[in-house]
């Protein structure tokens, strides 16, 4: 699982030849979140509120 940044305890990974549509994986503690790279929209899971908007 190659972390690409890591912002304030949250960890971005991106993994290689995963599933559609592009996206990443923003980590902090208990909580993941997918979020699409061209729309930063969610696309499953939840970060708390004040790391979403980091």
């Amino acid at each position: 699982m190659p972390t690409i940044h890591t912002l304030n305890s949250i960890k971005i990974l991106i993994y290689f030849d995963d599933h559609l549509p592009p996206h990443f994986h923003a980590i902090y503690n208990e909580y993941e979140e997918l979020i699409e790279i061209h729309t930063l929209e969610t696309y499953r899971g939840k970060l708390p509120s004040k790391q979403r908007k980091k």
